[in-house]
């Protein structure tokens, strides 16, 4: 798929994404019905319907690649090609049930196991983050498109994580120590990787956790603002790994975190 194929495509799914979000708020207004996946998450029919919208765009404009949905994926079935779609409809579920303003609507264009593009929608924040090469990372919002480059915005001696819990295991402080963190905020949803390819912050560590489609998007906008995405040992991430595990997770802004 060539650069400027893939440029249109993202730009044709900024629509959706936004019409989508606009959907899930309508639908989260007038009372969402929650159920309980065999995972013992849960599902809305608020997810189900942004990922019925979103997967019947990406088909109609990539037809003969194939999508894999966190709402409709068989884990038992491994995808056999190297190029395919990552669509988490909704991501962190639990606060857009519970009215909070971080959930997110994802999708990202795997080619050759690698993410080379994503696009991420904070509805509740009216932010909309998308990439599609190196060089080409962007935010939408308040009418404005900013490039986004991972260019610090906290003080020079300050290092601000993220993390998924308040709690952070042993082997996260010790990566948060090593970086010289000066403190951390707890984000849930993949919204932590806009923030970090937009500058607010500085590193996100994970151990292994979640699925593919959780991080597919951030780490395609992230690569394209020319921030850093490894597991833990500095490895390069696989896309399409057997039942869409992730590996150990770190996100750094730059290599030089204080400036």
């Amino acid at each position: 798929m060539k650069a400027n194929e893939i440029e249109t495509i993202i730009k044709e799914l900024k629509k959706t994404f936004i019409l989508s979000g606009e959907i899930s708020l309508d639908l989260r207004k007038r009372g969402l019905k929650t159920q309980i996946k065999t995972d013992n998450t849960p599902v809305t029919n608020g997810d189900l319907k942004v990922n019925e919208i979103i997967c019947k765009k990406i088909s109609e404009l990539t037809p003969n690649v194939p999508i894999v949905s966190e709402e409709t994926v068989n884990l038992d079935e491994k995808i056999t090609s190297k190029n395919f779609w990552l669509v988490d409809p909704i991501d962190g579920t639990n606060d857009y049930i519970n009215n909070r303003d971080e959930f997110t609507l994802n999708a990202a264009l795997i080619l050759n196991s690698q993410p080379e593009a994503g696009i991420i929608y904070a509805p509740a924040k009216k932010r909309l983050f998308y990439s599609y090469g190196m060089g080409n990372a962007y935010e939408d919002s308040n009418n404005i498109t900013l490039k986004l480059n991972c260019e610090k915005k906290s003080k020079a001696n300050q290092v601000i994580a993220l993390s998924n819990t308040n709690k952070p295991s042993e082997e996260i402080i010790k990566i948060h120590k090593k970086y010289s963190v000066t403190e951390f905020v707890n984000m849930r949803s993949s919204l932590k990787f806009c923030v970090i390819a937009s500058g607010e912050f500085d590193l996100y560590a994970a151990n292994a956790r979640a699925k593919e489609w959780d991080i597919a998007a951030g780490h395609a906008i992230i690569k394209h603002a020319n921030g850093i995405v490894t597991d833990q040992n500095n490895e390069i991430f696989k896309y399409g790994k057997d039942k869409y595990k992730n590996t150990s997770l770190l996100v750094l802004r730059s290599k030089n975190l204080l400036k």
